[in-house]
């Protein structure tokens, strides 16, 4: 039982984990102003817009089914009457199963092969009405891990102003707290871009088909296009040319660590020799998973585990504690493992963990 308390209202939220704590996080924010929120069997921080939205994505996340219960007024206005037209969007992160480098194309970009899969590691991305008050188009703020750089450089603005310069959109605000590290080869910068150009289509009833998502989501990155899709995928080209694909990982239990190593994408492809080769991922991913560790390779292993022996280190110790599987995902330095049981990955000082589906 999770209970959340306003200074005008109550409610009580429950939630089926089916665990005896909920790995969830809490943010400060509840209709931009700070609210007291009062827990039992939770712990870390967590983003919400309202009651709902809450317990809404404490079921995303957990995956499990949510109900709210004794809902008491103490003043005449519900959390619902104090947001118009909100949205909370769950930006999630991939992994790579194999990355193949095939060659360097005249544009100065690289072609690949490789497998994409969506994994639960997610963002939490709030988008609102922007007030009278509000002079600029777009007003980003963040929480969570820290964003480096202006906020006008990050992926989100960008794809309001791209979508804007074709479709009239009033003024929003922005919020994203940032769970999925960076630098990480997770994909995390351009799953928010993508959920957020998705969050848009449907908050201001754009009508976007699925060929015009897809075609904004290219123009802000290689792999935003694959989160519009958002399923198991073969990639191609710069990794933007996408072919779904049937692979059901849900029997094994997903754990990614992140060393808190930043790995700088241009950087490593700069160290790799370009080579087509036999099999490709998507060839080599409907074997049995028993069977990738000698044949699911990622060329950016060898001159980045060369680099950051520290990176190799974490993938022997996924492999030590019993993984079928074990990689690095895309450039780095976030290393994936996968297992049969739930995995045993304490001790692992400096590092951010996530274990799930």
């Amino acid at each position: 039982m999770l209970c959340v308390q306003f200074s005008n209202v109550r409610r009580e939220v429950s939630c089926f984990a089916g665990r005896s704590s909920l790995n969830v996080e809490l943010c400060y924010r509840f209709a931009n102003r700070n609210v007291p929120l009062c827990f039992s069997q939770c712990y870390a921080r967590f983003a919400v817009v309202s009651l709902r939205d809450f317990a809404q994505n404490i079921a995303i996340h957990s995956g499990k089914n949510y109900r709210i219960t004794n809902f008491e007024k103490q003043s005449g206005n519900s959390p619902e009457s104090v947001i118009s037209r909100d949205m909370i969007v769950n930006p999630n992160a991939k992994i790579n199963l194999g990355l193949h480098v095939t060659e360097k194309r005249p544009d100065g970009f690289h072609n690949i092969e490789s497998v994409f899969y969506p994994v639960g590691w997610t963002d939490i991305l709030e988008v609102l009405p922007a007030p009278a008050s509000q002079t600029e188009k777009v007003r980003f703020t963040s929480s969570g891990i820290p964003i480096p750089g202006n906020a006008d450089e990050n992926l989100v603005v960008k794809a309001y102003h791209l979508l804007s310069a074709h479709y009239p959109m009033p003024a929003v605000q922005v919020h994203l707290h940032k769970r999925i590290p960076m630098g990480a080869g997770l994909g995390g910068g351009s799953s928010d871009a993508a959920f957020f150009i998705r969050a848009l289509d449907q908050l201001f009833e754009l009508g976007l088909a699925w060929g015009e998502l897809h075609h904004f989501a290219k123009q802000l990155g290689s792999d935003c296009s694959f989160f519009i899709m958002n399923r198991p995928v073969f990639a191609e080209g710069k990794g933007d040319e996408l072919e779904s694909i049937t692979l059901d990982l849900s029997a094994y239990k997903i754990a990614i660590v992140h060393p808190g190593i930043h790995v700088s994408t241009p950087e490593a492809y700069k160290s790799i020799t370009p080579e087509k080769k036999a099999f490709t991922p998507e060839s080599i991913v409907e074997l049995p998973v028993n069977e990738w560790k000698t044949k699911l390779v990622n060329d950016f292993e060898v001159p980045v585990f060369k680099k950051h022996p520290e990176i190799a280190a974490l993938k022997q110790t996924m492999y030590d504690r019993g993984a079928v599987y074990a990689a690095m995902s895309g450039s780095g330095s976030a290393v994936f493992g996968l297992f049969e049981t739930e995995p045993d990955l304490n001790g692992l000082e400096g590092c951010t963990v996530y274990c799930g589906v």
